[in-house]
């Protein structure tokens, strides 16, 4: 494994596990790293601080300009990229992903991805039903009710080809090969 390609949506929801789970594993390998973010994704780095670091820690970094801009779909189909990572991913993403819509770069970029070999592998938030705890820009602790829907769609997810689902970001280190 050379090239990881790692898509951030809009959720605060498990964004810092999610981001020293990267950083351990890019320190700890010589694995290229191409992140690119969501307009949302954008916004919630921004809100929770992270925006400056994450630019600092990945140097092949990209926005949302578009479905299809910057240009990912098509290296990542044809199998540039080693694997697709979409995490965290937020309840609206999935949505559009299990519903065939592909009218952002994220959801565009799995789409594309799918009519090819390379492995995509998603880390919903919602997953759970009931409550789960997150935490704040703050850090205060924050419990957030998950919506049967959004569950319901992580669940179809799981169920989608090429699309394999991760429970955790410590998960991330699995399918890694380190």
């Amino acid at each position: 494994m050379k090239r990881i390609a790692w898509g951030i949506t809009g959720s605060g929801d498990m964004i810092q596990e999610t981001y020293d789970v990267m950083v351990d594993i890019k320190k700890k390998t010589d694995l290229e790293f191409m992140v690119f973010l969501s307009k949302e994704g954008e916004t919630v780095l921004k809100w929770y601080r992270m925006w400056n670091d994450i630019q600092r820690d990945f140097n092949n970094f990209k926005t949302d300009a578009g479905p299809n801009s910057p240009f990912i779909a098509g290296p990542l189909q044809v199998g540039f990229y080693d694997l697709l990572l979409i995490a965290p991913a937020t309840a609206n993403t999935v949505a559009k992903i299990v519903n065939g819509i592909a009218d952002s770069l994220v959801t565009n970029v799995v789409s594309q991805t799918a009519k090819g070999d390379t492995p995509i592998y998603i880390l919903p938030v919602d997953q759970v039903r009931g409550t789960v705890k997150t935490i704040t820009p703050t850090g205060k602790k924050l419990e957030l009710k998950m919506r049967n829907v959004d569950v319901s769609n992580s669940e179809r997810l799981a169920q989608m080809e090429n699309i394999t689902v991760l429970k955790s970001p410590e998960e991330i280190y699995d399918i890694i090969e380190m």
